[in-house]
């Protein structure tokens, strides 16, 4: 007896998963301008630190020989990787496989990622492409049942925002679950063009008030870009990445540990005599407060979260002396750095 047919099969079946699903959706998820759920994990993690787990779930129908005769890979991938050196934890959805819903992916999957993420105590990021959320109706049809309302495995996404930093990239229309993953994560990303995040999209929209919306004025970034639903707005999912990239720099792994000490050629001991002049002794001027932020800390660190929206408030990351802090500051710029919609909000983030 030999393992070299099981280890043939499990290759075999390696493959299959690697193809997505089919060229035809794989094309088509390019000619929509995104790349594929592999292709992005590679450009986000560090060169050859990605790790997949469970890489062989799928929906299989066998033959009567025992022959797989359709195989439908998970539309999550998950794993461990790297990001500048250190570990992370990385679950993407497939929109090429029923278009991301959480009936294709599995959902014990996904929750096994989080809960995982837990144990180590490492930062999850999530590349959200789909619903990722409560099912279908195409699932009830097909199992009478349905797992609403308990939504098993979404007490492990509470715990985990507790423990370890939580960052959400949305790369496509993201609805259901898939829009509470986006919410529910410390920093958010989101791009032009290609992503928008809804409740529920624009088929049912239509079905319930009879009002025809698309995706884009349902919940593209032109809304969400200004009601603080996401942190950040690109035009790129390069940028997205770099943008995980950042804001991860600026946070310990988890609870326990102290962020990073970043070396840098500011001096410690460097006085801006700009400080001087910056701020008007008249409090009826206004000034420039990113002036007064890049006089302050170590140069170019600065890493700001909620830039369009809540503009009366100023808020985000940067270092002094190489380590990190968090900063929130008034505009008088924006109804004179006065309480508006959303400052509050943007503040206690």
């Amino acid at each position: 007896m030999s393992w070299s047919a099981k280890i043939e099969e499990m290759e075999a079946r390696r493959a299959l998963a690697a193809e997505l699903g089919g060229e035809e959706r794989v094309e088509r998820q390019r000619q929509a301008g995104k790349l594929t759920v592999r292709e992005r994990i590679e450009a986000l993690v560090d060169e050859g630190s990605f790790r997949e787990i469970g890489s062989l779930t799928a929906k299989v129908t066998y033959g009567q020989e025992g022959e797989i005769a359709e195989y439908q890979p998970t539309n999550f991938v998950a794993g461990r990787g790297r990001i500048n050196q250190r570990p992370v934890l990385v679950g993407g959805d497939d929109f090429t496989v029923r278009g991301g819903h959480a009936d294709g992916s599995i959902w014990e999957k996904q929750s096994y990622a989080e809960r995982l993420a837990v144990e180590l105590q490492i930062p999850m990021v999530r590349l959200l492409d789909g619903s990722s959320g409560g099912g279908s109706v195409v699932t009830y049809l097909e199992e009478q049942k349905t797992y609403i309302p308990p939504l098993p495995g979404f007490d492990a996404q509470v715990t985990l925002l507790g423990v370890a930093p939580v960052v959400a990239a949305t790369l496509g229309p993201v609805v259901g679950l898939g829009a509470a993953r986006a919410v529910m994560s410390h920093f958010s990303v989101m791009v032009r063009e290609i992503s928008q995040v809804f409740v529920a999209g624009p088929p049912l929209v239509a079905y319930a008030s009879h009002e025809e919306v698309t995706k884009e004025e349902l919940g593209g970034v032109a809304v969400h870009g200004t009601n603080g639903v996401v942190d950040s707005l690109v035009d790129s999912e390069a940028d997205a990445f770099d943008q995980v990239c950042r804001f991860l720099g600026y946070l310990p792994q988890n609870v326990h540990e102290l962020p990073p000490v970043v070396a840098n050629d500011d001096p410690v001991d460097r006085r801006d005599e700009e400080l001087l002049d910056l701020i008007p002794v008249n409090r009826r001027q206004v000034y420039e407060v990113s002036r007064v932020i890049e006089a302050i800390f170590d140069r170019d660190s600065f890493f700001e979260i909620g830039a369009t929206w809540g503009k009366s408030m100023v808020v985000g990351l940067a270092r002094i002396g190489g380590r990190s802090v968090g900063v929130v500051a008034n505009n008088p710029k924006h109804w004179g750095g006065r309480s508006e919609e959303h400052t509050s909000e943007l503040q206690s983030h």
